[in-house]
């Protein structure tokens, strides 16, 4: 295992530019253009909020699955598509299966009969009681994924900073709460952990959002706000836009220190803009686009 995440394959391998990614789906998708003119998919920040919120919340609920492994997994779904087009797959199998993976990686095994149980008694549709299929689907995560499955998280530098930043268990949770969605973006794939820990510390400290991440502050143009504190503080400690001491306190740090100012910004900008698509969502309509090209070419068998 890399425990340096400047030397892991995650870095090496995983880790591309907007453009990067926007040239591999195109890609993907010149390759299957048949089957993507046919069957459309929803936005993918709509897809992963399905995947998570909709689908695998209930699954790991039955379960007692750790955050850990459930965020390991929402890389694997992210690599995995990466490689292959959503539309060949049956996307409730390869969830399934991903997460089975990642526990067994975060050292938190399921035993693979109660896994398919499980996804059985949610998903009789889409998933069968053999248990070989999740095998075969095992087999081609790590195949497709190059057999690179160590996953380093923001929750790690969360954790470092907390006593650093002098944050509260409220804020430590608000955090945490923020890390848990942005897995339903492209920040994983964009920009390093410790990038997206100290943007969701500072969106906390910065909108006093202290429950359930930026979703109850209800406000983006608060955080836009904040992007822009971000921007002329974080070089400017006396700034007297920052009053409070701990704000003070972790604008100095952020000029004291190396973080990436450029990659917070955008990152909360991304955060921003995945709350603000998610006002649009349709769970129903997701579900119905996914149904359609599982059903038609037969993936649920």
């Amino acid at each position: 295992m890399a425990a340096n995440y400047w030397v892991s394959t995650q870095r090496l391998h995983w880790q591309f530019t907007r453009e990067e990614l926007s040239g591999i789906r195109e890609s993907l998708e010149e390759n299957d253009r048949l089957f993507v003119q046919q069957f459309s998919i929803p936005d993918r920040r709509h897809l992963h909020h399905w995947f998570t919120q909709a689908e695998l919340a209930k699954f790991v609920k039955k379960l007692g699955i750790r955050q850990q492994a459930i965020a390991t997994a929402q890389i694997y779904l992210r690599r995995f598509y990466l490689k292959v087009e959503i539309r060949r797959t049956n996307p409730i199998l390869v969830m399934t299966t991903a997460l089975y993976l990642a526990c067994k990686m975060e050292e938190c095994p399921q035993h693979i009969r109660v896994i398919v149980s499980e996804a059985r008694n949610l998903w009789p549709d889409f998933i069968v009681s053999d248990i070989s299929k999740v095998g075969e689907c095992e087999f081609f995560l790590i195949s497709e994924m190059n057999s690179q499955l160590i996953v380093h998280q923001p929750y790690r530098t969360l954790l470092l900073l907390q006593n650093t930043l002098n944050l509260s268990k409220e804020e430590t949770e608000a955090a945490s709460s923020i890390i848990n969605d942005h897995y339903e973006t492209d920040i994983p794939l964009l920009f390093p952990p410790h990038v997206v820990a100290v943007t969701a510390i500072f969106l906390v400290i910065g909108l006093n959002v202290v429950q359930s991440g930026l979703r109850t502050a209800n406000s983006a143009n608060n955080a836009t706000a904040a992007v822009h504190n971000l921007n002329s503080t974080a070089f400017e400690s006396g700034s007297s836009s920052v009053a409070e001491a701990k704000k003070q306190y972790l604008v100095k740090w952020l000029a004291d220190g190396q973080v990436d100012i450029k990659a917070m910004m955008e990152c909360t900008q991304e955060i921003i803009s995945l709350y603000e698509c998610l006002e649009q969502y349709d769970r129903n309509k997701v579900k119905e686009q996914i149904v359609k090209f599982v059903k038609a070419r037969g993936l649920e068998k």
